[in-house]
């Protein structure tokens, strides 16, 4: 963790909406003026697409487990040097991964490639890290202890399978049962690596439907925000103003002490009312640093 340099994570599973939630970030970065350098968890990958299909071809033959939710198929050593980097200095590098056709011309590359490491620019307030493994802590790596705000992104799994089968299908060109292998090939690396991510987070943002996702492999749409209530967990509580919550965000509850549940149209003012004063005082204690 760094007063000088602080560091953001919003970090959650394929499909869980960590995308959606960055632009409430970005929302607020804007209206505050705060200058944020941004960096993505595919960034930290260790394999391009054509690689990842060899090693998990060779993984499968073998009997082992291969996904990009485990370690042999990222460079977590690489991101906690980033965010140490960054911590330490207000730089680090960073590069992106080209997912489609769309994203790669621009660059002059083929999808499923990465970008060529670059640096952070100068003079950035804040790091913000929008991913899977933003939390991520094992026996080799500890990402999480240098994060000064840490954002969990969870929906049920019902309805994350829902959104990573719609996205996928319709945004990345794969069909229904290539995204249905790829999730039952992750599912042993979901549960070790991605889940113990959301305990180590200080705020879990968790969309629940109303609406029947039994079998998310054949739903025809993604429920919507208004059929779908968010509960919202903090890990510490202590300095939350709830009744000031409660007040300002109709329909709302709290479910327990630590957790309130706001109608899933208002997620997005949720998150606003709660993180722009968290934020904001990463951004005085900064700088009172700098003085």
């Amino acid at each position: 963790m760094s007063r000088r340099h602080p560091i953001i994570v919003v970090t959650g599973s394929s499909g869980a909406g960590t995308s959606t939630v960055k632009s409430t970030f970005d929302t607020i970065f804007r209206r505050e003026g705060v200058r944020a350098a941004v960096i993505e968890g595919d960034a930290f990958h260790r394999y391009n697409r054509a690689e990842m299909k060899a090693h998990m071809a060779e993984a499968e033959a073998q009997g082992r487990h291969l996904s990009h939710f485990g370690p042999q198929a990222n460079e977590w050593d690489e991101l906690e040097q980033q965010f140490r980097t960054y911590g330490e200095t207000g730089r680090c590098r960073t590069r992106y991964y080209l997912h489609n056709d769309d994203e790669a011309a621009p660059h002059g590359q083929t999808a499923g490639t990465f970008t060529s490491w670059r640096e952070t620019p100068v003079d950035t307030d804040l790091l913000f890290y929008e991913g899977l493994h933003g939390c991520v802590k094992t026996d080799q790596v500890d990402v999480a202890r240098h994060v000064d705000l840490k954002i969990g992104v969870v929906p049920i799994i019902n309805l994350e399978w829902i959104q990573k089968i719609h996205r996928d299908t319709q945004s990345r060109g794969y069909s229904r049962e290539a995204v249905s292998d790829v999730i039952l090939r992750r599912m042993h690396d979901y549960v070790h690596y991605i889940c113990p991510q959301f305990g180590e987070t200080d705020i879990n943002f968790q969309r629940v439907p109303v609406v029947d996702t039994s079998n998310p492999f054949i739903a025809r749409d993604i429920p919507t925000a208004g059929e779908s209530m968010t509960v919202i967990r903090f890990r510490n509580p202590r300095g939350i103003d709830f009744p000031y919550l409660l007040s300002m965000i109709s329909d709302s509850f709290m479910s327990r002490a630590n957790t309130i549940v706001v109608p899933g149209g208002k997620m997005d003012l949720a998150m606003q009312l709660i993180l722009t004063p968290m934020i904001l005082r990463l951004m005085e204690i900064r700088r009172a640093q700098l003085q």
